[in-house]
């Protein structure tokens, strides 16, 4: 299973729990254990929301009575023709903008529609149960508190270690954007109950599709001014700022905070690669809604791609990184081909070429796999002239394979088997082949068809 995240109006906890939530066949074993957490009047509701003609499904987190909200700062000349509102400069809202969610205008509009309709799926469960960490409504939370409300809950480890995980990413961006310690971070008590209850959701749900690959388009933060306990910031909001690091983002016209720090941590945790969508042959869409109206539909989508078991071993991604090179010697790039390939490349090939001003030249290649890919292009930066190396990403068809031994007049020669999509392929290791070969004194060829008559 593959999952495909669409971030062109960015990313909050809700909406992500919200999108992966539709993804469920059996979405009651999915409430039902987030009922029995017995966070502290905490209420969570799951309701048909509808943007622009699309219709998802919106996650409501209240506690008490209560839910987080982002209020964006909008001056005079983002104000619609159809907003009740005067806009002398800015709104100003009484606001506090710890790790919110939930995207939600205070205001009205002559346009805005009431989607609250009756599906299947609208259901509110009461959490009013008894917590070691209930606090006052004003008290909120120190970070290490959360670490323990997060570690007491009744889930899969997993899940538990991911939670921790991904509040671990918000917390180190809250100390580097505003100084102290980890230890010093403090939530008030929507906000990080609210957070909790987001992150919960999210790394549950993964745990409950267990997809072996997540990826996501390049995120779409806002812009302009939101409103937090330390007055206007920019968007993306600092701590969503110092989250997205590395991550590709962008802008665009639409006034207003689309990412949060939540959904940041979220994407940043799970997400294994951000760019455009691959080839996919997707079997289901969630859609996770927000709350605030924008001119484009305010959702997230994840595309949900499935495979048979018995095919997974048969199709995958593979990465190849390359270089041009019109000023290294033969043995130079010679030397460099070994070190890729000893330092785990699937493959390794160099192909001539002809560069700029005629100049003959080299194009040095090799494939391998996610996990290596960002050491791989290290040491071709390292080990050869070039001042910068390309990635290719690569969807492939491939046939299963086992080593085997047969054994011949000549000695044991290892067999490579190959199988799938109807194919058998088999071949003997040619270092097996070539060294009893040698050792026999007989041609080659020999020792190959020994091992290949031994093998049927």
């Amino acid at each position: 299973m593959k999952l495909y995240f669409e971030c062109s109006m960015g990313a909050a906890g809700d909406m992500l729990m919200a999108a992966l939530y539709e993804l469920l066949d059996n979405k009651d074993e999915f409430r039902e254990k987030m009922e029995s957490l017995g966070l502290p009047r905490v209420t969570i509701e799951y309701n048909a929301s509808e943007k622009m003609g699309i219709v998802g499904t919106h996650i409501r987190v209240k506690v008490g009575d209560k839910a987080e909200t982002s209020e964006d700062a909008i001056p005079h000349s983002h104000n619609h023709d159809d907003d009740d509102h005067d806009h002398d400069h800015y709104h100003d809202h009484d606001h506090e903008h710890n790790h919110d969610d939930n995207h939600d205008h205070d205001h009205e509009h002559d346009h805005e529609h009431d989607h609250d309709h009756d599906h299947d799926h609208d259901h509110e469960h009461d959490h009013d149960h008894d917590h070691d960490h209930d606090h006052d409504h004003d008290h909120g939370f120190e970070f290490e508190e959360i670490l323990d409300i997060i570690s007491g809950l009744d889930l899969p480890d997993k899940v538990i270690d991911d939670a921790l995980a991904v509040f671990n990413i918000i917390a180190q961006a809250e100390t580097r954007v505003h100084g102290g310690t980890m230890a010093s971070v403090h939530l008030h008590e929507v906000g990080s109950l609210d957070a909790i209850v987001d992150i919960i959701g999210v790394c549950l749900l993964i745990d409950m599709l267990r997809p072996t690959e997540i990826t996501a388009s390049a995120i779409h933060v806002g812009s302009g001014l939101v409103r937090c306990d330390h007055g206007l910031l920019p968007v993306p909001a600092p701590a969503t700022a110092e989250i997205l690091r590395g991550v590709p983002i962008y802008g665009g016209q639409i006034w207003g905070e689309l990412c949060t720090p939540t959904g940041a941590a979220l994407l940043r945790h799970f997400v294994n690669r951000f760019g455009t969508m691959e080839l996919i042959s997707y079997s289901k869409i969630g859609y996770g809604m927000g709350t605030k109206d924008f001119e484009a539909a305010n959702c997230i989508r994840v595309f949900l791609e499935e495979y048979d078991e018995a095919e997974n071993d048969n199709t995958d991604t593979v990465y190849e990184i390359s270089c041009n090179l019109d000023d290294m010697t033969p043995e130079a790039i010679g030397a460099a081909f070994n070190i890729l390939l000893e330092n785990g490349a699937l493959d390794v090939y160099a192909s001539p070429i002809t560069m700029k001003k005629n100049r003959p030249a080299t194009m040095l290649s090799c494939l391998c796999s996610l996990e290596q890919m960002n050491t791989l292009s290290l040491l071709m930066l390292q080990h050869t002239s070039t001042l910068g190396v390309r990635i290719t990403v690569y969807s492939r068809m491939i046939l299963s394979r086992v080593i085997e031994t047969v054994t011949t007049r000549y000695g044991d020669i290892r067999i490579k088997l190959a199988d799938g999509y109807g194919i058998n392929k088999c071949k003997p290791e040619y270092d097996d082949v070539l060294a009893a070969a040698t050792l026999h004194g007989v041609p080659f060829i020999t020792v190959y068809n020994a091992a290949m008559e031994a093998n049927i």
